[in-house]
């Protein structure tokens, strides 16, 4: 069966950094775009970086661009995020998800989402 395996979440201080990754188990790898969400508490669903199949192509909403960086190591298949200079308003259950993509580029939103992992909390605080 389909299982996305996150792992990395957990308390940091505002300014500091995780890596969240993501092991993919029961699906060709390579055919899939992978994504990483976000749901802050009282807020909505927030597609936050995706990547293609290859890893050469990315997407980030503005809210993260130039602190959080997406990766995937398709040996491993594995997908990355690696968080830096994390503010309070980062603090969320973190999702990673995938879908089989026939199309360049990767889409930030939830519904084309085919496969979700179970969420690693994420907590930002002094």
């Amino acid at each position: 069966q389909v299982q996305l395996v996150e792992s990395g979440g957990g308390l940091v201080q505002p300014g500091g950094s995780l890596r969240l990754s993501c092991v993919v188990h029961g699906l060709v790898f390579d055919y899939y775009n992978l994504g990483w969400f976000r749901r802050a508490p009282g807020k909505e669903r927030e597609g936050i970086s995706c990547t293609s199949r290859g890893g050469g192509s990315t997407s980030y909403a503005d809210s993260v661009k130039g602190r959080f960086t997406i990766s995937r190591d398709n040996a491993k298949k594995t997908v990355y995020l690696q968080m830096d200079s994390l503010k309070p308003e980062d603090e969320a259950v973190y999702y990673c998800a995938a879908y089989r993509a026939f199309a360049s580029p990767c889409t930030l939103e939830s519904r084309d989402y085919d496969y979700w992992g179970q969420g690693t909390q994420v907590t930002v605080s002094s």
